[in-house]
Order: structure tokens, then C-alpha cells, then sequence
């Protein structure tokens, strides 16, 4: 029986231990945190997460997609709050049934924690980090956080599902692969967590199943729904400058500016002073690498790999889909590791690449597009489109709702579209002046044409 190491047991090691678990492999999973079904988790670094199909379709194939939509709130749309305090609500598909949800990242860990556990060949080592992986052996040095004893492990392959800040990662990039290739960039702009709690009888005091945005152009806040009856918000500001974290230095300043610019939101969240000064801020940054793989001996997959920013709603999806693919080629070409890892790498590296760029670019779309009257215009545009004709998908839902594309596909497609319907809106007052058929059917030429160059291109 192969013998393997997964160290981290966040959302992806923990889903990929129950993959592997239920292909009779034996896990040891090594985190270096506590339990979190045992410890409080401290508030401040949550930014609920946004589920949907590529994420679903994993979660089925384990058995827990149920048990989590249960858990879950559908968001049917964007509704964007101007700062004048008036609301429009834009669908994020014309179809019934495609929408996302908003869940829970502990209660979802934790959940998946439970569904490796109950598996006899799964062991999950809490408090135990990996300090450092050695390319050429195989071996990994794991950590006692608690008593600082370290010993060395050799499975049969490791997995880095450690996060951004990747400590196998970092062992390949300083001398362990050669030519290994790496960038990280950051946004200007951070987070901070914030709170809208319910009313005093337990209600959400904004519409439920909407994802919120307040967009101001340089910065922006989203609020999304927890079971509670309460909203996560996250404000998304520069670090420097004006109007920025630095700038809002005390109570007086950090009032003002809500007045200002969120002047609807703010009678909503008592605890706003409190919860900005405490919670810490994050940031917001891009990592791409590759190769992935240091032959049989390890992989990188999720964000060790391809940490992305959040604004696609992208990151814990792409990483399942990084989970399901991988048992895809286990069961094909089984525990042959250095085939699998490049195989696996040289397919999902173009479309990490491609929801990288798509999540980075769609930032600037929620702060600043979301209140063009153009861009509202190809929204309801693109709705209508859908709800015609059922093989009209927009960018967004090839993205989201289509778990059969892959990301470079839905890239290359929507820019297409995007960039024709852009232009088409901006000359119009009323989408009522566009002929929808034809209209689509210049959209069924682009796709041809995408799909063309894509074929050519493999």
C-alpha cells in the first residue's frame, strides 16, 4: 500500500487526504495549527467563501455537496449600493439554478476534517509543521510546534498543500529545482474584516441572497451572508495613501470616512470601530510557479502553487478542481507519482494562470465597472442572452457554472465576447435596441473562433 504525506490539512489537504484515502492509500496529514474544532478561531482572516460549481462537483464526488449546500446561502446576484444609498440588483446568470453560495471556511474545513477521519487509513497530525523538504531524498523535517522536537519523515510522495507561504515551495525555489520559476506580486490594496450582525429579532437586515458591494472606484466593501443572520464584510482599501488604511489613523477619521462613502452601511455595524482596529489586515497577492513537481518525490497543488486573489470567487474552487483532477489521473495511471505530477502539472498550469489573471482583473471590474451604466447595460444584456438561448454562457458563468470548461477556455471565450458587447452597449441607450438574435449569433462566430485557436494551440 503507497504511503503518503499531505502536509497541511486546510481546504484542499483535507480534501485530498479523503480522495485518497478512498483509493486505499495510506494518509499522514501534518498541520501546523491546532484543531480548529477544538480552539476558537481568532476573527479577522475568514473572507467567507464563495462555492460554486467546480467546488460542488468535488464535494459530490466525496459525498459531502448536500451536507454543504445545506450549510450555505445561495447569492443570486450582485446588489450594488451607490453611495447615495440607492440599490440595483444584477443577476449573476439569466438561468435558473446558477447561482453561488456563500459558506462557511472553518465550518467547511471542518467538515472535510470529519470526512477524512473516517477513514482508518487517514491520520491527521495537528500542531506539526513542516520546517523544511529536501528535493533530492524525499525526506521532509516536521516540526513540533508545541515542544519545538523535530524527526524526519520519507513517504512514498509528499503533497504541499501548505498555503501561499508554501515551505516546500520554498525549499524548490533555493537550490532544489533548477530553473525553478517563480513571481509573487502584490495588490496595492489590503483587507479588513468587518461585521453587520442581525437585527434584534435575528433577521438579516440587508436582502439575504445577494452578494454586496459597495464599489468606490479606488477601494470597495462586500458584504456576504452567514446562517447567523449576520453579513461578513470586507473592506478593500489601499495600504497608503488617500483614503487608505494608513490614512484612517483613529475613531474620528474612521467615521468620517463611512459617512462619506458608506453612509447606508454604517448605522448596520455597531461594532465597526471595534472590529477595524482589532482585526488585523491582510494582504492581497499573486503567486504563480512552476515546475510543480520535483519528480515522484512531491507536488505543489492549490495555493502553494497558484495563490490568487479572491475577487473571481475562484480560489477554493480551483483548488478542488486541482483535488478532482488529480484523482482523475491517479485512477488512470495509478501510483505511477512522476507521471501523474506531470501530467497534472503541465494541464492545470494554463488555466491556474488563467483564473490568476481573471481574478486579478475582475477587481478592478467589482470597484469600478459594477456602477457603468455600459457595463450594467451588457449585464442585463448578457441575463437576457441567457435566458433566450440555452448555449449562451457570459464569461462569468463560463467561469463559475461551467465545471466542464476549463478556465483558459472560458478566458479566452468571454474576452471575446466581452470586448464585442462592450463596444455593442456603449452605443445604445436601451439593450431593447439590439436585435438578440442576431446578436447572438456574432457570439456563436467568436466562440467558433476561440475554440479554434485553441485547438491549434494545444
Amino acid at each position: 500500500m503507497s504511503k503518503v504525506a499531505i502536509i497541511g490539512a486546510g481546504l484542499a489537504g483535507s480534501l485530498l487526504a479523503v480522495y485518497l484515502a478512498k483509493r486505499g492509500i495510506e494518509v499522514d496529514v501534518y498541520e501546523a495549527r491546532p484543531d480548529m474544532r477544538k480552539v476558537k478561531i481568532p476573527a479577522g482572516r475568514s473572507i467567507n467563501l464563495a462555492l460554486s460549481n467546480r467546488g460542488i462537483v468535488a464535494l459530490r464526488e466525496i459525498g459531502l455537496d448536500e451536507y454543504m449546500l445545506r450549510e450555505a446561502i445561495p447569492m443570486y446576484g450582485r446588489m450594488v449600493h451607490t453611495p447615495e444609498g440607492e440599490m440595483k440588483f444584477l443577476p449573476y446568470s439569466g438561468r435558473k439554478g446558477e447561482y453561488i453560495n456563500s459558506i462557511s471556511r472553518a465550518g467547511l474545513n471542518c467538515a472535510l476534517m470529519d470526512e477524512a477521519e473516517k477513514y482508518a487509513n487517514v491520520r491527521i497530525h495537528f500542531n506539526k509543521r513542516c520546517v523544511q523538504f529536501d528535493c533530492k531524498t524525499g525526506e521532509a523535517i516536521i516540526q513540533d510546534v508545541e515542544n519545538g522536537e523535530t524527526w524526519k519523515i520519507k513517504p512514498d510522495t509528499l503533497f504541499a498543500a501548505d498555503g501561499a507561504g508554501s515551505v516546500v515551495r520554498n525549499s524548490m525555489l533555493h537550490g532544489g529545482v533548477e530553473r525553478f520559476n517563480f513571481s509573487q506580486t502584490w495588490l496595492e490594496h489590503g483587507y479588513k474584516e468587518l461585521h453587520i450582525p442581525p437585527d434584534e429579532k435575528g433577521n438579516f437586515q440587508i436582502e439575504k441572497n445577494a452578494l454586496h458591494i459597495w464599489a468606490r472606484h479606488s477601494f470597495m466593501m462586500i458584504a456576504l451572508p452567514n446562517p447567523d443572520g449576520s453579513f461578513t464584510c470586507t473592506l478593500f482599501l489601499a495600504h497608503k495613501g488617500e483614503n487608505s488604511f494608513e490614512s484612517l489613523r483613529d475613531e474620528e477619521f474612521l467615521i468620517e470616512f463611512f459617512k462619506t462613502h458608506f453612509a447606508d452601511a454604517l448605522p448596520l455595524m455597531p461594532t465597526l470601530v471595534e472590529d477595524f482596529f482589532k482585526n488585523p489586515t491582510g494582504n492581497l497577492g499573486t503567486v504563480k510557479c512552476f515546475p510543480w513537481n520535483v519528480e515522484g518525490k512531491a507536488l505543489l497543488l492549490g495555493d502553494s502553487a497558484h495563490a490568487i486573489v479572491p475577487f473571481y470567487g475562484q480560489g477554493m474552487n480551483c483548488a478542488f478542481e486541482d483535488c478532482r483532477i488529480l484523482n482523475q489521473l491517479i485512477g488512470e495511471y495509478g501510483t505511477d507519482w512522476e507521471r501523474v505530477f506531470s501530467i497534472f502539472a503541465k494541464t492545470r498550469k494554463p488555466n491556474t494562470d488563467a483564473i490568476a489573471d481573471m481574478a486579478e482583473e475582475n477587481f478592478y471590474e467589482m470597484r469600478d465597472a459594477v456602477t457603468d451604466p455600459v457595463f450594467q447595460r451588457k449585464r442585463q444584456l448578457e441575463t437576457l442572452l441567457e435566458q433566450k438561448f440555452p448555449d449562451y454562457f457570459s464569461k462569468y458563468s463560463m467561469v463559475t457554472f461551467r465545471e466542464d470548461l476549463p478556465y483558459s477556455v472560458a478566458r479566452d471565450k468571454g474576452n471575446a465576447q466581452d470586448k464585442f458587447l462592450m463596444e455593442l452597449c456603449a452605443k445604445i441607450k436601451d439593450i431593447s435596441e439590439v436585435d438578440l438574435h442576431e446578436v447572438m449569433e456574432k457570439i456563436r462566430h467568436l466562440d467558433r473562433q476561440s475554440a479554434y485557436i485553441y485547438h491549434e494551440n494545444r
